[in-house]
């Protein structure tokens, strides 16, 4: 019997039943419909939306990527058409190719801005939660301060949580001391999920300006050397709050993604390798049975958390 009909790779995120626990993490996959002229994007999890701010946002002006050892660092600047535009017409787009439930990713530079956008994409059918992006480092002002004070993270979990319907996730930042200390905060706000991590903050120099490379100077360091970062903040976070985790940070491989999951990870997101290789996810779901295989796993839904008990 071939490996795939035996190994069951579905978990459930908040009720809703996913075929794998593989989500292009926002940012790195536009608003997914994009992907689809490379394969059939139906493969997926999940997808989470890009940013989405309530109005429409340039992004911050180029450079704004530059390629660092084992990843990237990137300024975009959280460049979106706004959450009405997303949700009459970039989610339009989507369901033509995907038939299932998405995340949408919402920023803001003030709780007003948060909550406004936030009600716009729960009114949205095709979405199933709402991720608070509060800890984006390549933004000026809301975002990654909201990320790094616990209370203030709190205040702006609660007020979007009275709200809205739909479960809300809160995307944390690794840049604090303690990132428990932010997931307790959130917690205690009401949210139903953490995903974690978001980018580190990195720099380059061009050697022979000595300027920064990036037009901002700094953004977020992401990609394959981060991965050990994240995983010890998921396993960290795991034995601090009692909410569904989505792990990320560096992910590149079927084996990163049961390690996420062994460390408490509910589902696993995929972010700078779509950038490098646009058949990540891909890659990674055909791969994720044959791993189940070799490692002796059945159900993927069987080992999250493992890490805790063995």
């Amino acid at each position: 019997m071939p490996v795939n009909s035996i190994k069951d790779t579905r978990i459930e995120l908040f009720g809703n039943v996913m075929d794998n626990p593989v989500i292009p993490a926002s940012g790195t996959f536009g608003f997914g419909y994009e992907f689809n002229d490379w394969y059939d994007v139906s493969i997926l999890g999940s997808i989470a939306l890009k940013g989405t701010t309530l109005e429409a946002r340039y992004g911050n002006p180029l450079p704004r990527i530059a390629e660092c050892p084992a990843g990237m660092i990137n300024a975009i600047g959280l460049q979106n058409p706004g959450a009405e535009a997303v949700r009459d017409v970039e989610l339009k787009k989507l369901g033509k190719v995907y038939p299932k439930k998405v995340i949408a990713n919402v920023g803001g530079h003030s709780f007003d801005e948060y909550v406004r956008t936030a009600k716009i994409l729960d009114s949205a059918d095709e979405v199933f939660c709402i991720e608070l992006n509060v800890s984006c480092p390549n933004v000026k002002g809301g975002g990654m301060a909201f990320g790094l004070d616990a209370g203030i993270l709190e205040e702006l979990t609660r007020a979007v949580k009275n709200e809205v319907k739909k479960p809300v996730v809160v995307k944390l930042s690794p840049n604090v001391t303690d990132i428990t200390v932010t997931a307790r905060a959130a917690e205690r706000g009401g949210a139903d999920g953490l995903s974690l991590i978001n980018t580190l903050v990195g720099m380059r120099l061009d050697l022979n300006s000595a300027r920064p490379i990036i037009s901002v100077k700094r953004g977020g360091y992401s990609g394959p050397g981060v991965f050990p970062v994240a995983l010890n903040a998921v396993y960290n976070v795991r034995e601090a709050v009692s909410v569904p985790i989505i792990g990320m940070g560096g992910v590149s491989c079927a084996e990163n993604v049961i390690e996420m999951m062994y460390a408490g990870a509910s589902a696993v997101m995929v972010g700078t390798q779509n950038l490098i290789d646009p058949f990540a996810c891909k890659k990674i779901i055909e791969e994720l049975p044959k791993v189940m295989e070799k490692l002796g796993i059945d159900r993927l839904s069987d080992i999250i958390g493992r890490a805790h008990n063995a």
